[in-house]
């Protein structure tokens, strides 16, 4: 039973009905506890206001329910940690400290005017939907996978920030000093025309000011579009994954694996040049202990294991 209420609470394959139903029941509880949290803020509505705190308590018990389950199942969630080890492990996870936050606040909102601030913490609760729907996760995986490249143009960002700024003080300090009093006084200028907002409420007044806060709005174009690419760049790159993983092969007998040593000829080759050149299409590489997906710029190093398609049946190992 355990272990059955273990398949159900997590995210639900397709094919597991009851684990599907509860996923999508989680979020029509999140949506409408978020729902009466927000009407309730409207004077008009606060003849419904019973009805609100009735929908409210009815889905703390719901979240209340599933966070015990969930640290009454974390053993089965990390089976190679102690009983009591996992329970700790989940609770300091990034699930298990969401779900401590959509319910906390509801018992502590009485009494001391900062457990009414936790009011806002409630919202919290929208983020449980992305580990409820494993269409969601995709975010998380972009975000994950480019974290690299995402810090280094944030990177960048801050550079050309501070830099503009720097530059805004030289040029419009001794016109406007009591705007642009030091270097960091341009901060809120050059973020506004970074991100090309420009709210215009600190403006350049100089001529050099001027032209350099031209230049700071055209370059603000390209720093917005280098971080919206790069996450672009990597939902395409989840598509083309999901799509490769999902496709289904009429013909088993064409897929066989090949071993990548020096008798090859296949080590330091792209993947690319091995469809071209052998006729066959590699699916997967298996390196070590890692499944790698085959691009086509990935190189072969020795020891890998190709999961290859091709016209006829394979026998090589």
């Amino acid at each position: 039973m355990k272990k059955r209420i273990f398949d159900i609470i997590q995210i639900g394959y397709k094919g597991d009905l009851p684990s599907r139903i509860f996923d999508i029941f989680i979020s029509v509880v999140i949506i409408l506890n978020i729902l009466a949290m927000t009407l309730s803020t409207f004077d008009t509505l606060a003849p419904a206001g019973p009805l609100f705190e009735t929908v409210e308590l009815v889905t703390v018990v719901v979240f209340s329910i599933e966070y015990i389950l969930r640290i009454w199942t974390a053993d089965l969630l990390y089976p190679g940690r102690s009983a009591i080890g996992s329970r700790i492990r989940f609770l300091f996870s990034y699930d298990g400290v969401i779900d401590l936050l959509t319910i906390m606040p509801f018992y502590f909102l009485s009494g001391f005017i900062v457990f009414r601030m936790l009011r806002v913490v409630r919202i919290f609760r929208l983020f449980k939907i992305n580990s409820q729907l494993d269409s969601f996760n995709i975010i998380t995986s972009v975000l994950k996978e480019k974290r690299n490249q995402i810090i280094s143009s944030v990177f960048i960002i801050l550079i050309l920030m501070l830099a503009s700024s720097i530059g805004m003080y030289s040029a419009e300090h001794a016109a406007q000093p009591e705007v642009f009093e030091n270097a960091f006084s341009g901060i809120w200028w050059s973020i506004s025309t970074l991100m090309t907002v420009g709210y215009g409420d600190i403006y350049p007044i100089t001529v050099v000011g001027k032209i350099m806060a031209i230049f700071t709005a055209l370059l603000g174009v390209g720093v917005v579009a280098i971080p919206t690419g790069i996450i672009s760049a990597g939902f395409v790159e989840q598509y083309q994954k999901s799509e490769h993983s999902d496709r289904k092969y009429r013909d088993l007998s064409r897929i066989g694996e090949l071993l990548a040593d020096k008798e090859s000829g296949f080590i330091g080759v792209a993947v690319s040049e091995l469809n071209r050149s052998y006729g066959f299409r590699v699916l997967v590489i298996i390196r070590n202990e890692l499944t790698i997906v085959a691009s086509d710029n990935v190189k072969i190093s020795e020891g890998d294991i190709l999961v290859v398609e091709t016209e006829k049946l394979i026998t090589e190992k």
